[in-house]
């Protein structure tokens, strides 16, 4: 409360929520999904567009929650709420398929 009061006293903004590019884009496609959808994310659907492991999406929605950029409710689906303003989001960037030399079966 302090750090932000000296800053306006001196003419300076406050600095906003700070997060990593990572979590930014998680953010961003929490965003961009419930303005499609009109509805929050399930971790499955992170999990999806990010290619990644449920234990990894959910230990990012674990992040986010402590680090109070977003919100939920414990043991109800799809109830992730953003506590960013949008404006502040990096734009969504695709995820970059996994180029390998392994054959598949």
């Amino acid at each position: 409360m302090n750090r932000k009061l000296n800053q306006l006293l001196d003419g300076q903004t406050p600095a906003g929520p700070s997060f990593t590019e990572k979590q930014g884009q998680y953010l961003a496609f929490i965003w961009a999904y419930m303005q499609i959808n009109r509805q929050p994310p399930a971790e499955r659907d992170m999990q999806r567009y990010f290619g990644v492991t449920p234990p990894s999406v959910h230990q990012m929605v674990l992040t986010l929650e402590r680090s109070g950029l977003i919100r939920r409710q414990p043991g109800v689906a799809r109830s992730i709420q953003l506590l960013v303003d949008h404006d502040i989001l990096p734009k969504l960037q695709p995820v970059q398929p996994v180029i390998t030399s392994v054959q598949r079966y």
